[in-house]
């Protein structure tokens, strides 16, 4: 940890005692002292060491080009971040730009460290940052002290899991078990400490545990301010869980990600004070001891006070002063944006689109669906769209089309597809979405000759990808979101094979208090939907957790639900994977492509949490932060599953838009926003 010169300094000339001095001098040369002690921690400061570098990442598939807009943008928006270094509770996220040009960014000091130290390493960062990364468009730069990160894409109040920074204490412990036992239950404590802590205030937590009688365990923990308290516990579970493996027996580590990091040592590394929970009590001060009175005769108390309260004037002043000369010549910016779109900032002109899918050429053509057709397209930036071009037989007004675009659009999360943009000019009537180059998951996952690209890991990670993404739609997203058609065809691969749900044709926006709705118009596909609403109409967050529950079923079965259907036996995936759960033989229902490269573990508690979903009794089913916690904190006992749902309905999918709809109270928007085909 970086400590100021000046500290050493201030310490050893005031620890001298002056007993050489004459009592009507002390306190004139004490003041000399004083002057002497501030000058050389004013030069002090001038010299003192550089924020401890750690690392630096920067995206190397999108560019800028130097003294572009986008490049002028970046310069603004460093230097809002560098002025806005104290006063915000060491963390501050702001927007500069518009449409392509937007730029986002934010930074998070040290919660235990003061206002001038953040100022010191984000005045560093912003520098250092455009060093290392000169013409990328999305760059991290880790210090002990601070991060600083930007994007062209909205970073704000979501967990990004990449890219990963672990750090371990090359010493070992003795008795490794007991000391990896005491450290998770440590961090795990002290991440449910920071989450729970309210919004806008540092989401910051230390904690401490005795492993011998001569060692203890210090742990801190911290996730970026905007995130909620669901969001931030599942940031940390994820470090946390990276970190017990990584640094496993080791007196120290750390994990950081983009979105929080924690960190535990075998010695006190953080500042107790700045994150004591209140201040401590004062203490009066004791009257001078008989003993000491004797003898040669010391300065009275008030002599010293005056003393002590003219050094910290003097201290006060100085600071003051460099502060100010700091802050000097720095520049503020304005908020250029926010994170919440307008019509106006969605819209594309018709020329534009026709020229980035060459006049919807059908070499262009990405797919077809009932609601129109998807092209791929490329504008004049380079970016690639896909482009739906919605039939003009939708039957969706003007105004209608438009409000629910800006919804959709505010839907911005690393697992959901995210929607670019619109056109409305005479009868046309288009969505632009980000292009997904991977086409969709079923792609993979059915095809024994595309099995193989899709390893445990891989999958594991989309089974965490989806849940994050479902976990956005139910609880942290400005809206309460059922999507009510999870599939895997509804599931999109980016070109690193991370998952993104597609496809809101089908979903349902609840009120703020409403959790289920009830309806007569049955949308979606047979096998995916829980029974309560096939049989009755009857859906909530629960209803997008049975459908969940089947997707890592198949993922893990490398096979279609409808597979198991049999004219001799009246058997579904849930209902094979309970047979042989039941059976203690869970693993028989691996695909066998994965055999020589899974976790057993994994894969259990995989299967496991997915009989929890398909449950018959939409109560019992856990909701998604439970799922998110379960997948990553292997502390967590998962309850014993009940016997899943056996409801059966043929193969066919009912996808129907036109019928009309009744539904409880607060919501009777049934969501016509298109199908977003697989590509």
């Amino acid at each position: 940890m970086f400590v100021s010169s000046r500290s050493f300094i201030s310490f050893n000339i005031l620890s001298a005692k002056p007993n050489y001095l004459q009592e009507k001098d002390f306190a004139m040369s004490t003041l000399k002292i004083s002057i002497a002690i501030l000058c050389l921690s004013l030069l002090a400061l001038a010299i003192e060491a550089d924020p401890s570098y750690l690392a630096c990442s920067c995206s190397n598939t999108t560019t800028f080009i130097q003294n572009s807009t986008y490049n002028h943008n970046l310069n603004l928006l460093l230097s809002s971040l560098a002025s806005n270094a104290t006063g915000n509770n060491g963390f501050y996220n702001t927007t500069v730009g518009q449409a392509s040009d937007t730029v986002y960014g934010l930074f998070l000091c040290r919660g235990d460290l003061t206002d001038q130290v953040c100022q010191e390493c984000l005045n560093f960062a912003t520098q250092f940052v455009l060093v290392q990364c000169p013409v990328q468009k999305v760059a991290i730069i880790w210090y002990d002290e601070c991060f600083l990160r930007y994007s062209n894409q909205s970073i704000f109040s979501t967990v990004t899991e990449t890219p990963t920074l672990q750090m371990c204490n090359s010493d070992n412990v003795i008795e490794q078990n007991i000391f990896n036992q005491l450290v998770g239950a440590t961090m795990n404590d002290t991440a449910t400490l920071a989450a729970s802590n309210p919004p806008g205030t540092k989401k910051l937590a230390t904690n401490e545990a005795k492993f011998t009688l001569e060692q203890t365990v210090y742990a801190l923990v911290q996730c970026t301010p905007d995130l909620s308290e669901a969001n931030c516990r599942g940031c940390l579970a994820i470090a946390i869980w990276n970190l017990s493996r990584v640094c496993r027996g080791r007196r120290g580590g750390r994990f950081l990600l983009p979105s929080c990091d924690v960190r535990y040592e075998t010695y006190r590394f953080y500042n107790e004070s700045a994150v004591m929970a209140s201040p401590p009590a004062s203490v009066p001060a004791l009257p001078p001891s008989p003993s000491r009175t004797k003898g040669k005769r010391q300065p009275s108390w008030k002599r010293i006070v005056t003393i002590v309260a003219a050094i910290v004037a003097l201290v006060v002043l100085f600071l003051v002063g460099y502060w100010l000369l700091c802050r000097r010549g720095k520049k503020k910016y304005q908020n250029a944006g926010n994170d919440i779109p307008t019509i106006e900032s969605l819209q594309f002109d018709l020329g534009t689109i026709k020229s980035a899918t060459r006049k919807f050429s059908d070499d262009n053509k990405l797919g077809q669906g009932g609601f129109g057709v998807v092209y791929k397209g490329t504008l004049h930036s380079g970016q690639d769209i896909a482009v739906k071009r919605l039939s003009r037989s939708s039957g969706q007004g003007a105004k209608e089309f438009k409000n629910e675009v800006v919804v959709v659009a505010k839907l911005q999360h690393r697992n959901l597809v995210r929607l670019l943009g619109f056109c409305l000019e005479g009868k046309e009537k288009i969505l632009v979405y980000e292009f997904v180059s991977n086409k969709s998951l079923d792609f993979f996952l059915y095809d024994p000759e595309k099995q193989g690209h899709l390893d445990w890991l891989k999958r594991y990670n989309i089974i965490e990808g989806i849940a994050r993404g479902i976990l956005y739609l139910h609880h942290d997203s400005r809206l309460r979101i059922i999507h009510r058609d999870l599939k895997p065809s509804n599931i999109l691969l980016d070109g690193d094979m991370k998952p993104k749900i597609s496809d809101f044709g089908m979903a349902r926006i609840f009120g703020v208090d409403q959790t289920q709705g009830i309806t007569n118009r049955i949308v979606g596909t047979y096998g995916y939907m829980p029974p309560e609403y096939a049989m009755h109409g009857q859906f909530s967050i629960k209803s997008d957790v049975y459908s969940f529950g089947v997707l890592v079923l198949e993922i893990i079965a490398g096979k279609k639900n409808s597979s198991f259907y049999h004219i001799d036996v009246i058997e579904n995936l849930p209902s094979h994977a309970w047979k042989l759960w039941r059976a203690e033989t869970p693993l028989e229902m691996l695909d066998p492509t994965l055999r020589d490269s899974y976790s057993r573990d994994e894969v259990i508690r995989c299967i496991h949490l997915g009989l929890l979903c398909v449950q018959e009794d939409p109560t019992v089913r856990p909701t998604m932060v439970d799922l998110v916690s379960m997948l990553h904190n292997y502390s967590l006992s998962l309850p014993s599953p009940q016997q899943p749902a056996f409801f059966l309905h043929g193969r066919t999918e009912h996808n129907s838009s036109q019928s009309t709809t009744k539904s409880l109270p607060s919501s009777d928007n049934e969501a016509s926003i298109t199908q977003l085909q697989p590509r």
